[in-house]
Order: C-alpha cells, then sequence, then structure tokens
C-alpha cells in the first residue's frame, strides 16, 4: 500500500489464536487498512490509508470484544530482581486457590469410602468459590465471544462446568441428592431412576482448576516475548563525559546532541556514533560487528555506539542519537522480525475452531433426540451433560503446557532453555543452520596461531622461531593492545623470560617500534615497516609482521581460535539432516580457514550487522527453513528473524532474548541436543492432543448415546489430563 501510515496496537483480552484471528479479521474489513495480528506478541502490526485513523482502528477492535491501544514507551528496568507481572501473579493466585478448594470436591466424590453425612453440602460449599470465581475468566471470555457470535475453548468450558454445577444445584435442592445420608454412586450408563441424586461438582470444580493449570503454565512460557529489544538498548552507554570547553561534565546519554564532543577512556562504552577527533586506541567492536580482530581508531576514524574502548583516550564527536545510531537500528530490525505474522498457529487452538462449535452442537442434538425418543427430560439432560463433560478440552488445554515444562526442565538440566510452543514446530522443519564464527564456533579470545620466519629475498637464514617471537614479544609487552597482549602472552610462554625494551613507541593504527638487546625492532602493518624501507612479502590479512635491523625477518599470525568442540558440533547437526553454513563479518581467508577446520562447505563473509537479517530472508525466500545459532548484539536480528534462533548463553543478553532457544553453556554441540530435544519435545505434544482429540472423539458417541454416567464421563475426563501428564513425563528421561 503506497502513501500508508504504520501503526501497532497493543491487543488485550485474546486467549487463543482464533482470537486473534478474529481481531485480524475484522480489521481487515476495515476500507484501506491492511493487519496482521501477532498472539504470541499480543500486537496488532496495521498498515492504514490516511483517511482510517487510529481511534476507528481502536474502536474496530473493541468492537470485537477486546481491548486496543497504542504501545507505551518501554521504561527502564528496576535494579534488583524484576517483579512478578500483575497479570500472571493474578493466575497464579487463581489457581491456587482453586486446587486447594477443588482437591477435597474431587477425593469425596471419587473415594465412596470418605462420604459422610451431608458431604455433598460441603462439596457444594467448596466447589461454587472455583466454578464461579475461580472460572471467571472462561465465564467472562465465553460471554464475550457469544456477544459476538463466535465460540472458543473457552466457550466449552464455561458451558460444560456450568451445566454441570447447573445439574448439581438442581439435584441438591430439587432432587433427592441433597438428602442427608446420600452416597454417590457408579453407573456406567445415565440411570433415568436416580439421575435426579447424582451430582457432578467435582467435575466443574477439577475442570476449572486443570484448564487454569495450563493456562498458567502457558503463561509463564509466553512471559518474556519482548525482552530482546529492552537488553538491546541496555547494551548502550547510560551516561557521557560530555566536553564544555576544556571541561569534561558527565551527563545521560540521552542528553547527548549531534555535535557534541564526548571522552571515551579506556575500558569504557562509546556512547553513540561519532568520529575520533583527538587520540587512538583499539575497539572491541565484536558484540556489534562479528570481528574478532580489535579495530584500530585514530583521528577521523567513525566509531559506533556500544563497542568498548579497550586502550587509549578517546575525543569524539557525537555523528547520530537516538533513533539514528547503528545500535537503535538494529533494534528496530528485532522489533519487525519479533512482531511479523507467525506461520505456525497452536496445535490445540487448530483443533478447537472446529471442535468446540462441534461439541456444542452435539450437546445440543443429544438434548433433543432424548427428549424425542424418551420424553424423559432428566435422561435427556444427563446424556447432554455427559457429552459436555466428556469433551471438556482439559487434556487438549494440558497438552502443551505439561509437554513444554517437562521439556523445558530437562532442557534447563542439560544447558538449554526453550522459550515457547511455537519454537517446537519450527525445530521439525529446520534444514539450514547458520553459525556465527565469533563467540561460536571459536572462542572469541584472540591467541597466536602461527608463526612464520621469511628466507631467501626476505630475512636470514639465521633467524629462527624462538627469536622471532622472543623479540617481537618483548616489544609487544608493553603495549595495551588485545593483539600485543596475545602476542607476549604466547612469547612468554615459548620463550620464558622476555628481555625489556630500552625503547617503545606506539604508532597509532599501525603497530609499535623500540630497541630490544641493542636491535631496533619493528612489529606491525606492513604500511609501518613500508614507511621504515622495509619491503616486506604478502600476508594473511591482519598479520604482524616483524623486522629489525632494517630487515623483515617473518610474521606472527594471531586470530580467534576454534573451540574444540566445534567439528564435533557441526558433525551432529548434519547428522540431524541440517545444512551447516558458516556467516560472519570477518575476511574471507580467515572464516574459511575456520570453515574448514570445522567441517563447514559454505562461508558468507564479510557481512555487516544489518546485513545478517537481510542474508537470513534470503536463504528464506530460497525455500530454506531456517535456524541461526549466534551470541552478539550483531546476531540479535538474525536471531529473530530465523525459522529457529539459538543463542549462545556466553554471549549477550540482546541475542539471548531475542532467539528462540538458548546454549547455557555456550557448546555449540549443545545445539544439536537443543533440537533433538525440541523435536521430541513436539512429537510429546503432538502424541498428547492426538490422544487428548480421539479421546474426545471416541467418547463422544457413547456419551450421547446414554453408555456414559456424567460421573464415569468425569473419570474419563480425568484420566485422560493424568495420561497428558504421564506422556509428558517421561521427557525427563531425555538424554
Amino acid at each position: 500500500m503506497t502513501g500508508t501510515t504504520v501503526t501497532e496496537l497493543t491487543i488485550g483480552g485474546m486467549t487463543c489464536a482464533s482470537c486473534a484471528a478474529r481481531v485480524e479479521k475484522k480489521l481487515n474489513r476495515m476500507d484501506g487498512v491492511t493487519a496482521t495480528v501477532n498472539y504470541a506478541t499480543e500486537k496488532a502490526h496495521v498498515e492504514h490509508a490516511p483517511h482510517v485513523g487510529v481511534d476507528e482502528l481502536i474502536a474496530t477492535v473493541v468492537k470485537t470484544g477486546y481491548t486496543a491501544e497504542e504501545p507505551l514507551p518501554p521504561e527502564p528496568e528496576p535494579v534488583g530482581k524484576p517483579e512478578e507481572e500483575p497479570e500472571l501473579a493474578g493466575l497464579r493466585q487463581r489457581l491456587t486457590v482453586s486446587a486447594l478448594l477443588a482437591a477435597p470436591v474431587v477425593l469425596l466424590a471419587m473415594v465412596p469410602s470418605l462420604q459422610f453425612d451431608n458431604w455433598q453440602w460441603l462439596s457444594l460449599t467448596l466447589a461454587s468459590p472455583v466454578v464461579v470465581w475461580g472460572g471467571l475468566p472462561f465465564h467472562r471470555a465465553a460471554w464475550t465471544n457469544a456477544r459476538h457470535g463466535a465460540a472458543t475453548m473457552d466457550t466449552l468450558v464455561s458451558v460444560g462446568t456450568l451445566a454441570a454445577y447447573g445439574w448439581s444445584l438442581w439435584a441438591l435442592f430439587l432432587g433427592d441428592a441433597g438428602m442427608p445420608g446420600m452416597r454417590h454412586g457408579f453407573d456406567l450408563t445415565a440411570d433415568r431412576a436416580h439421575a435426579s441424586s447424582a451430582i457432578y461438582l467435582e467435575v466443574a470444580a477439577g475442570v476449572v482448576t486443570f484448564i487454569l493449570l495450563g493456562r498458567y503454565l502457558e503463561a509463564r512460557a509466553k512471559r518474556k516475548a519482548g525482552a530482546a529489544l529492552r537488553a538491546l538498548m541496555e547494551l548502550g552507554a547510560k551516561d557521557v563525559a560530555v566536553l564544555r570547553g576544556t571541561t569534561e561534565v558527565r551527563i545521560p546519554v540521552a542528553e547527548l546532541r549531534a555535535g557534541d564532543l564526548f571522552v571515551v577512556r579506556p575500558g569504557e562504552k562509546i556512547a553513540t556514533d561519532g568520529t575520533v577527533t583527538t587520540g587512538a586506541s583499539a575497539v572491541d567492536a565484536s558484540l556489534l560487528t562479528g570481528e574478532s580482530m580489535p579495530l584500530d581508531v585514530t583521528e577521523g576514524s567513525e566509531v559506533t555506539g556500544g563497542c568498548v574502548n579497550v586502550s587509549g583516550r578517546l575525543v569524539v564527536r557525537a555523528a547520530a542519537v537516538g533513533a539514528d545510531t547503528r545500535l537503535a537500528r538494529m533494534a528496530k530490525l528485532v522489533e519487525d522480525a519479533q512482531n511479523g505474522k507467525a506461520e505456525v498457529q497452536r496445535l490445540a487452538d487448530r483443533i478447537s475452531a472446529v471442535f468446540v462449535p462441534a461439541v456444542l452442537l452435539v450437546a445440543l442434538a443429544t438434548l433433543v433426540t432424548w427428549l424425542l425418543l424418551t420424553d424423559d427430560p432428566t435422561a435427556s439432560f444427563t446424556a447432554a451433560v455427559a457429552v459436555l463433560i466428556i469433551a471438556c478440552p482439559c487434556a487438549l488445554g494440558l497438552a502443551t503446557p505439561t509437554a513444554l515444562m517437562v521439556g523445558t526442565g530437562r532442557g534447563a538440566q542439560l544447558g538449554i532453555l526453550i522459550k515457547g510452543p511455537e519454537v517446537l514446530e519450527s525445530t521439525r522443519r529446520v534444514d539450514t543452520v547458520v553459525l556465527d564464527k565469533t563467540g561460536t564456533v571459536t572462542t572469541g579470545r584472540m591467541r597466536l596461531v602461527g608463526v612464520h620466519v621469511y628466507g631467501g629475498k626476505y630475512g636470514t637464514d639465521s633467524t629462527d622461531e624462538t627469536e622471532l617471537l622472543r623479540l617481537a614479544g618483548a616489544l609487544e609487552h608493553s603495549s595495551e593492545h588485545p593483539v600485543a597482549r596475545a602476542i607476549a602472552a604466547a612469547a612468554a610462554e615459548r620463550c620464558g623470560e622476555l628481555p625489556t625494551p630500552k625503547t617503545f613507541e606506539n604508532v597509532p593504527g599501525l603497530g609499535v617500534r623500540g630497541s630490544v638487546d641493542g636491535h631496533l625492532v619493528l612489529a606491525g602493518r606492513a604500511a609501518l615497516l613500508a614507511a621504515e624501507g622495509v619491503d616486506v612479502p604478502e600476508a594473511e590479512p591482519g598479520a604482524v609482521h616483524v623486522a629489525w635491523d632494517g630487515v623483515a625477518r617473518g610474521s606472527l599470525t594471531v586470530a580467534d581460535t576454534v573451540k574444540d568442540t566445534s567439528a564435533e558440533a557441526v558433525a551432529r547437526l548434519r547428522g540431524l539432516g541440517l545444512r551447516p553454513i558458516l556467516l560472519t563479518g570477518d575476511h574471507r581467508a580467515v572464516a574459511e580457514a575456520v570453515a574448514a577446520e570445522v567441517g563447514i562447505d559454505e562461508v558468507i563473509a564479510g557481512v555487516l550487522p544489518e546485513e545478517k537479517a537481510g542474508v537470513i530472508r534470503r536463504l528464506q525466500d530460497e525455500g530454506g527453513t531456517v535456524a541461526m545459532v549466534g551470541d552478539g548484539v550483531n546476531d540479535a536480528a538474525a536471531l529473530a528473524t530465523a525459522d529457529l534462533g539459538l543463542a549462545m548463553g556466553t554471549g549477550t543478553d540482546a541475542a539471548i532474548e531475542a532467539s528462540d532457544l538458548t546454549l547455557v553453556r555456550g557448546d555449540l554441540r549443545v545445539a544439536a541436543d537443543a533440537i533433538r530435544l525440541s523435536r521430541r519435545t513436539l512429537a510429546t505434544i503432538k502424541g498428547n492432543l492426538a490422544w487428548a482429540f480421539g479421546y474426545n472423539v471416541a467418547a463422544l458417541p457413547l456419551a450421547a448415546a446414554g453408555l456414559l454416567n456424567p460421573m464415569i464421563a468425569g473419570l474419563a475426563m480425568a484420566f485422560s489430563s493424568v495420561f497428558v501428564v504421564s506422556n509428558s513425563l517421561r521427557l525427563r528421561r531425555f538424554t
């Protein structure tokens, strides 16, 4: 749509994916409106013509039976442990109270030996608050849906529990069930003679409690849906030292303006994007760019907000602030990816979309048919109640959250965090896995990996690796640069005590020079040696050339080393039928060397942070279902864009929050375990749903035929729930 306005709305009151579909359908019926509603994030992304106001959009959602408002700006997280959300706390309270009250009601009904005189009145006293107060969310949703001509799982829960409760009230006050000494019988069929003495309070209270449990577990799984954006923005500096003349004044970053000069000391984060005006340093940009090699910056160099100044003092002129910074643009990419329309709707809701209206029709048909055939209102209503009770979707409601709870619990023991049921469906379809290099396949720490002595035209035959490393290490020991520290550490380990340079000079952006053991030693880029009239051969990108006394002696290669377990991990991923691809912002030569070491054939190198999500989309457009494994801020948007995002727990909070799965141990082998566990959990959920739905399909005809007493129907319903939970508990044995 051209000339349109994009508005995001926060939608309240949705209880299942069918609710999101109804809101989306109503919005799209408006002239000049294209909308997608995401149930998981509870947001609507609406493109609308200028003549359609936001108030009209909100009014349409309200008319559909839900609430809508424009999202409020994010507030900073409070210090300390975050408080539980009021909605989740209220649901937990409702579940706890309902469970405590329902337990004795179920026991009294199911175990005749526990029944005493007037026990039924105690059951009524305990069950009433469960049905009325505990089930209030279901009754309210059912009423809202009914006013708008719709039916969901809430409708069936509400009608079933109220029918059982209403029947019990009738039997207690107008029938024989309220008489002292009444005992509960267990008839296999609807006994017409004794129907008025049967009560079903345990069914009403039990169904409400079980469904509340399912809703609570589901709410917990969805709780952190929007945390990625907060984690991204928290990576930026909180305050900054601005130069006012020659005086440093520390102010909040929000007050920084384009053109301001600010100071960045060693170890501090760069407050915003800008240009260095004074000073030279090495900047750790790996969180943003994926580059394992620290970047040398000097006057005129551009720097990015969120990067860490490693060594020297810098004065930077702010070029972009607020929403214009690279960090903010990456946050926007994550937001767009998370608010996209989910392709996979929850299986339980897809089933209930047809199942719920069908059950209501079957119950009504049962009542009418029995009345016509028997002219017995009591037996007719008993059979209809049995239909509603046997069909109460308790097992359907528990199928996903119980398997998810057990699967995620087992995953946590194995160092795997699964964030929600939508993740599991993605693992089944994934055929391509994209691996970030730095910190994922590699360690993320700089080490000396190669020592090369020049010969022939360059260097002399008398130079050996030990001498080359000893003199270079002695000189680099005086530098604070991360590459220098890696060389110095390796030299000390291999050569023992290093000599102390008599003179030392740091050449910003090029390397170091100094006098060691009577030799004038140079160590750094080829340009440093060339400036001193020393010719050097071709070398690997990023190699440190070493020369002394006017002759090039060799080069040192410092790189991010491959994790010991990465090759095995890639083999395991291949064993799951996945196609591995290495994605990095590093040089192609470095990336291909790493890929060859771990057994990856495809490499995509030199990719900027904002381009990574585009690479994922391109692979998806080519027909692939893509999993992404990463650990840096630069991976956050790609993780959110991928069909399945896996974040290394040793990485940044932004990457972890944007992902679907978190690998706590930082071991890439766990990625294969995570996919296996997710697939196993999904299979368990599908098995649970197949059982729950199949049980209802098989039991409904029996109930409609009057072959099931509502009490037996309640027992069958309870058994179905027990089966689902027991099947889910098998996931505890996953290895």
